[in-house]
């Protein structure tokens, strides 16, 4: 590749990137849509090997949690 580079200070594009066949707001509408993307901390991402996993987790997390809520709490001395 022997491209003429017109590098500005302001232009951070190196020369090797190449976007031909690259199609422009390709994915706006779903950006627009907002996202949930969470990260996990490695040594999570290792219990669980896909979103599904880590959604059916949750929910079983959740409905634990609500069971707890509607419990009256004991009372201690």
């Amino acid at each position: 590749m022997n491209r003429k580079v017109n590098a500005s200070p302001r232009d951070d594009m190196r020369p090797e990137y190449d976007f031909t066949g690259g199609v422009r707001g390709k994915f706006y509408k779903e950006y627009m849509k907002g996202t949930n993307v969470v990260l996990l901390d490695p040594d999570v991402a290792e219990v669980f090997p896909d979103s599904r996993a880590v959604n059916e987790a949750l929910r079983v997390l959740t409905r634990v949690a609500k069971r707890q809520a509607k419990r009256k709490p004991k009372k201690t001395a």
